[in-house]
């Protein structure tokens, strides 16, 4: 098993090419208490090989948002299936639509190249989401196949765990 960061996120790059779980994902999510509770949710959109989650636009019970990078920080976009998007920075998907108050959300769907088992999530290494939940109380959830959940992602003091791991 990897014994750095970079090395685990090189293998679970390589372990996720594999795995197709994105329907069993998307229907443990939407069964779980945190996504019925949810009015306004933050998700993002997937990238290559990535978790992909959109069939849950289809909930017209949710209003729904994505991230827009900005510098170094994240804005809350409003999104809805087939809304514009453009292609940002890091070669992602990202809404035109204008940013709205963050505070409004009260479950962040948070991408993860791995899970640990103290619900430490091993992202891409920008930092963006951890920057972006540091200082709020909202419902923070993962969805990842089971294969991607490990010992541990080597966390540092400024990684902010998931409240939340949803596997399949």
């Amino acid at each position: 098993m990897a014994q750095s960061k970079s090395e685990l996120r090189n293998w679970a790059k390589q372990k996720r090419k594999g795995l197709d779980k994105n329907t069993a994902l998307v229907q443990a999510l939407v069964k779980s208490d945190a996504y019925k509770k949810a009015n306004h949710v933050m998700h993002f959109y997937p990238m290559k090989d990535e978790v992909d989650l959109l069939a849950i636009l289809d909930d017209k019970t949710k209003k729904f948002f994505l991230p827009k990078v900005d510098g170094d920080d994240l804005l809350c976009c409003p999104y809805c299936a087939g809304d514009e998007l453009c292609v940002s920075c890091f070669n992602t998907q990202e809404p035109t639509s204008n940013p709205v108050d963050s505070e409004l959300i009260d479950l962040v769907i948070v991408p993860a190249l791995a899970v640990d088992k103290n619900n430490y999530r091993l992202g891409y290494g920008g930092g963006f989401y951890d920057r972006f939940l540091r200082d709020k109380s909202v419902t923070k959830i993962v969805c990842i196949p089971k294969e991607l959940i490990v010992e541990s992602v080597y966390p540092e003091k400024f990684d902010i765990p998931v409240d939340i791991v949803v596997t399949a």
